[in-house]
């Protein structure tokens, strides 16, 4: 290794402190609209307690992280199990339904220990990768062919041990996933996903509790996936408690034209009509939108979720996300199915699929992409107290490096710039979570070995043994 592949980290013994308090310098900070240098950041019980700029050297006593200090990335729309998938569904060629075939089989060999291994590798990927917070859409609910294990939450509760042991919080949002498509039951590989009504989904979904580091949200699989007459069964579970509700949109142009063969109407107007879009709702993906579809969207305060990576993946396309903001969307980011577990490229690569589509640069700042990276995906998980430093926060941040091959050269005042355009999330040194150092000099602090736990969880699931 050479010295530019790592980030001198200045450390000096943490004193104990009844109120579990930590101090960190960051040799940079981004604050929102800019970069500054020489930030202390005081934490106690999780939160920030104070910001001070204008610090030269580490206060003593002080945690240094060198490098760019940005709030912990928030990974919006996460299917952990698809974390097996990577490479094996990058053979030969094929479409995004021939994809899923492939990710039936991995769903069916998953029970609530394997699973547990599995995301909590994953989680811990995210980690090392800058993401402090997980939106993970579940809905891998029963045992394979529908029956219920002894506790009916038992997976859901695996995903919730799993990201406390990698030190990140989640948003579990549980799924209800009630058919394979418009008046047609669940195949046999999805009876597992199945609650059956919309009402035993509530009531099992009811049964979830959250903790310090897990909130409870609902989601909707689809508008194939919930019969249209059960929709609002699901937005009033999640209205009735403020939990946040996520739900797959328009990634495919053959949901859309199913759902008007069946009901005569768009994905978006059927959800609009069922009382599902608000603010607190997020669609994922709305690759394939009319018009009318981004007003009703942007209207009604509903956020979206764009997943580039897995978007051109698979092959659906690039979504409006320009128009969705300018019609009064909030974006934020997810990495979903994990080609790549990189917040950054997703950043990056919203910006670069619009240049792509207008053949014009420029379409959101440096600080906008952050801020969909960051404050604006934690408000769609249901976090609004994350994803900035500023007092009163949760202490959650990641540090990327300055130095490396990939950041090194440009003057740290554009080290937002350098973050979107340039850096991975191989430049991460140092995460944050709670007030507590999770990743440390690019090693997690409670997996030492992710490689190694990532490819035994994926090995005890692989379909092509």
């Amino acid at each position: 290794m050479t010295p530019q592949d790592t980030t001198e980290q200045d450390t000096a013994p943490e004193p104990p402190s009844p109120q579990g308090a930590t101090v960190y310098w960051l040799e940079h900070a981004w604050l929102d609209t800019h970069v500054e240098p020489g930030v202390t950041v005081e934490t106690a019980q999780g939160r920030i307690t104070a910001v001070r700029t204008g610090t030269a050297t580490p206060p003593p006593g002080a945690t240094a992280l060198r490098g760019l200090t940005l709030p912990g990335l928030a990974n919006a729309h996460s299917h952990a199990f698809h974390r097996a998938l990577r490479s094996t569904v990058q053979v030969g060629s094929g479409t995004f339904w021939t994809w899923r075939e492939v990710m039936y089989d991995t769903a069916a060999r998953l029970d609530p220990d394997s699973y547990h291994a599995l995301a909590r590798a994953v989680y811990a990927e995210m980690a090392l990768a800058g993401i402090t917070c997980v939106g993970e859409f579940h809905y891998l609910h029963h045992r394979p062919g529908g029956g219920a294990y002894a506790d009916p939450n038992a997976m859901g509760e695996a995903l919730i041990a799993a990201a406390a042991d990698a030190g990140i919080r989640i948003t579990l949002l549980d799924t209800a996933y009630l058919s394979a498509g418009f008046g047609t039951p669940p195949a046999p590989h999805q009876q597992r996903f199945s609650d059956g009504t919309a009402d035993a989904w509530a009531e099992r979904a009811a049964a979830l509790k959250g903790a310090e580091h897990a909130r409870i949200g609902a989601a909707i699989h689809s508008v194939r996936a919930v019969p249209a007459a059960q929709l609002g069964t699901v937005a009033d579970w999640a209205r009735e408690r403020s939990a946040p509700l996520h739900v797959h949109l328009s990634e495919q142009t053959a949901e859309n034209d199913a759902c008007h063969e069946a009901h005569g109407c768009t994905p978006t107007r059927l959800l609009a009509d069922h009382g599902v879009l608000g603010r607190t709702t997020t669609a994922v993906h709305a690759t394939h939108l009319t018009p009318k579809d981004i007003g009703l969207l942007g209207h009604s305060g509903t956020g979206v979720c764009m997943c580039p990576t897995t978007e051109r993946d698979l092959a659906d396309g690039i979504g409006p996300a320009a128009r969705l903001q300018h019609s009064g969307s909030p974006l934020s980011l997810g990495s979903d199915s994990h080609a790549v577990i990189d917040l950054l490229e997703e950043a990056r690569a919203m910006e670069l699929n619009e240049r792509l589509r207008t053949r014009a640069r420029g379409h959101w700042t440096a600080a906008a992409l952050l801020r969909a990276a960051t404050a604006d995906g934690h408000a769609a998980l249901g976090w609004d107290d994350a994803g900035a430093l500023t007092t009163g926060a949760l202490a959650d941040f990641t540090t990327i490096a300055l130095d490396s091959v990939r950041t090194a050269g440009p003057l740290p005042r554009l080290g937002a710039e350098t973050a979107v355009f340039a850096a991975t999330a191989a430049d991460v040194r140092h995460t944050v979570v709670g007030g507590r150092q999770i990743v440390r000099d690019g090693v997690h602090t409670r997996v030492p070995d992710v490689p190694a736990e990532l490819a035994a969880a994926i090995a005890a699931v692989r379909t092509n043994d």
